[in-house]
């Protein structure tokens, strides 16, 4: 495999430290990194991007999130290991990137489930988290990023 081209937020200078920028933003919001890991896992294999599951898993695994929660994320409904916060925030993740799938995507239960566990202010790093790693989901799967190439 050969990605197309670097990727784009490489390619245009000013176009990476505004996205770090947000990262920072997003892990500033009092939200537990293991499951800002998994929402981040969970949305790049909903989108297919190689190059962000294979980084995502590592950047969980070294944020502590388990084997066991690594290798079943993708089955979180079925799966034992995750807790009631985390399916919550792993369904909304799903639901925000799944938008096209049903008219009322992040429907009221969804929404409701989440804010049981988080505050605005987590609520605000998981909605961010779930939008920056959909944009690069997309820049990495359009420009056909090659999974591990970035380190």
């Amino acid at each position: 495999m050969q990605s197309r081209m670097q990727n784009p937020a490489f390619v245009l200078s000013g176009a990476m430290q505004p996205i770090q920028e947000i990262f920072k933003a997003v892990h500033s919001g009092g939200m537990d990194g293991q499951t800002l890991e998994l929402v981040h896992l969970r949305v790049s294999q909903i989108n297919g991007c190689s190059a962000c599951v294979d980084g995502g898993a590592k950047t969980a695994r070294k944020a502590g999130v388990s084997d066991e929660k690594l290798a079943t994320v993708v089955a979180w409904r079925e799966a034992p290991y995750f807790t009631e916060e985390e399916r919550a925030a792993l369904a909304l993740a799903e639901a925000a990137t799944r938008l096209a799938d049903r008219p009322d995507a992040v429907n009221d239960e969804i929404w409701d489930a989440a804010a049981t566990y988080f505050d605005e202010k987590q609520l605000a790093a998981i909605v961010l988290m779930i939008g920056v790693t959909n944009m690069f989901n997309r820049l990495n799967a359009t420009t056909r990023q090659i999974a591990g190439a970035w380190g």
